[in-house]
């Protein structure tokens, strides 16, 4: 007898890991995701995924496994690490390994194959409702994803701890096998020089860790926002790095409001995307969204405040190369209609002319094509992008695959309440440049929450795409579901299940499923479910 497909698929809702199913393990080569996402471009695809195919997953045999319970909410994708060998813990050896970091300060080691906890260290109490923000839940802990070297075998993870002078920061380096720290935890500091000479300082109180850790350039990178805007007149967006291994903070930072002042005291332009991660390029700059900034519309210059913009960094954190701001940078400020409530997609590089492309959206429902060498400035009569599209208002960020039928690149947006495809089109004699052309949309999600959501692509090479998404909850039990489309077939749905539910209803589930190795992993509030 045949053994019953199975897949790892792992969300955290409120306290749980689930597990979905799929195929046996084959003898293929298993599939590391070491960070949001899956790579630094923040494509969401994995090109390794043997086991899932269109027929399997829209099969009775794909479902649910089991799940094993967490100590807290989980707002961090989870990572994927096979064959790694535990060093501690009740179960010594060697294991195929998702990690999961909750809101409780805990990371959890667990066995994809049988959900066994291997690991589960506790790092300090966590923050309760910073400042009377309930975005993230009762607790905010580790807020961030996590971003592991496979090759030094070591997870970096930014941890907010509760303590007798107030909120404090760290960023630990744990080894992969016993979740020890390597080094010293580092505590989170940073000071910039405001426009009138003076010395603005890092107060951990005042500043969220939302988006997912990068690792590029032989450093760790973090961004940093604000808990609901409030104390807006004490937060400002900072992106600050570290060096891997000794974790010695790097010598310039970015502060990316230094006004000494601000009409209505107003600062923030924030970094938070939602939790989308930071993305480098090939070259090792850094690329981001901010949010807003002083609500009276009136202070944004390029350079001294640049809010409601996608930002390339150079990877030393001393200058800003280069940015996108739309025309209606005040409006979006009057309205706290954040741009930077999503982040950038990086697509690889492309035939033509124009070999690399960005896209970002916001609350607005704009996406934006840029070219990321020239990503078009600011200004107030029109946007100097490749094109605008409308994908609804967007709490989310795009995926990137390759669809095999044309051999083209695919952008898939999740605005809205709708996953949609967007072909690449390079220019021709018919076309003077590189555009998106829309040609699937699926059925339209539920939801309860701010619009968007999403998604990430699994496929083997460019065979047997399939596109996932994990909705947000709409009303009691507040029910979060997978979903699996078949790009190949216009969107058409595969499988559509629950998996998990979100207490947190004052706070969005930003949830990215991660699949590999013939797994689904998903984070739905505390639970880890696999298939």
């Amino acid at each position: 007898m045949n053994p019953r497909p199975r897949i790892v698929s792992l969300f955290c809702a409120f306290a749980t890991l689930v597990w979905l199913c799929n195929p046996p393990a084959s003898l293929a080569q298993k599939v590391t995701v070491s960070t949001y996402h899956n790579d630094n471009f923040r494509t969401g695809w994995n090109t390794g995924e043997t086991k899932l195919t269109p027929a399997n997953v829209g099969s009775s045999s794909f479902g649910v496994l089991g799940s094993v319970t967490l100590d807290d909410q989980v707002d961090a994708q989870p990572l994927v690490v096979p064959d790694q060998l535990i060093t501690a813990g009740p179960h010594p050896g060697t294991h195929d390994v998702v990690y999961v970091a909750t809101e409780g300060n805990t990371v959890y080691a667990i066995d994809t194959n049988n959900g066994n906890i291997l690991l589960s260290p506790n790092f300090g109490t966590p923050v309760s409702y910073p400042l009377g923000c309930g975005n993230n839940g009762p607790n905010v802990g580790i807020n961030s994803t996590p971003v592991i070297d496979p090759v030094g075998k070591t997870m970096y993870v930014v941890i907010y701890t509760n303590e007798l002078n107030g909120p404090v920061y760290r960023i630990h380096a744990l080894d992969l096998g016993s979740l020890t720290d390597k080094v010293p935890p580092v505590v989170v500091t940073g000071s910039h020089t405001l426009t009138d000479g003076t010395t603005f300082k890092f107060n951990a109180t005042y500043q969220r860790q939302r988006p997912a850790l990068l690792m590029a350039n032989g450093n760790v990178y973090a961004g940093f926002g604000s808990f609901c805007d409030f104390a807006a007149n004490l937060s400002r967006g900072w992106l600050l790095g570290w060096q891997l291994n000794s974790l010695t903070p790097l010598p310039a930072n970015q502060v990316l409001d230094t006004l000494a002042s601000s009409p209505d005291d107003f600062f923030l332009s924030s970094i938070w995307m939602s939790g989308y991660g930071i993305a480098a390029d090939q070259a090792g700059d850094l690329y981001f969204v901010t949010g807003n900034s002083d609500y009276s519309g009136t202070t944004y210059n390029g350079v001294t405040n640049i809010q409601e913009s996608v930002i390339r960094v150079s990877g030393d954190l001393t200058q800003v190369l280069d940015l996108f701001t739309p025309s209606d940078v005040s409006y979006l400020d009057q309205t706290d209609s954040d741009f930077g409530s999503g982040g950038a997609l990086l697509l690889p590089p492309q035939p033509g002319l124009i070999p690399n492309l960005v896209v970002a959206a916001g609350k607005d429902g704009n996406m934006y094509l840029m070219n990321r060498d020239d990503l078009g400035g600011f200004s107030l009569t029109n946007n100097n992008v490749l094109g605008t599209y409308n994908i609804g208002g967007c709490w989310c960020g795009q995926s990137y695959f390759v669809d095999p039928s044309d051999h083209t690149a695919r952008v898939v947006s999740s605005g809205g309440s709708t996953v949609s495809i967007w072909k690449v089109q390079i220019p021709s004699v018919k076309l003077p440049s590189v555009s998106l052309l829309n040609t699937a949309n699926s059925t339209t999600f539920s939801s309860g929450q701010d619009p968007g959501f999403f998604t990430s692509i699994s496929s083997n090479q460019q065979a047997n795409p399939i596109v996932w998404a994990l909705s947000r909850p709409f009303g009691p039990p507040y029910a979060v579901n997978l979903f699996a489309f078949d790009p190949e077939a216009g969107l058409k749905p595969l499988f559509r299940g629950q998996a998990g539910t979100w207490p947190n209803t004052g706070g969005n589930a930003n949830l990215a499923p991660v699949v590999a190795n013939g797994g689904d992993f998903r984070n739905t509030g505390g639970v880890f479910r696999g298939n």
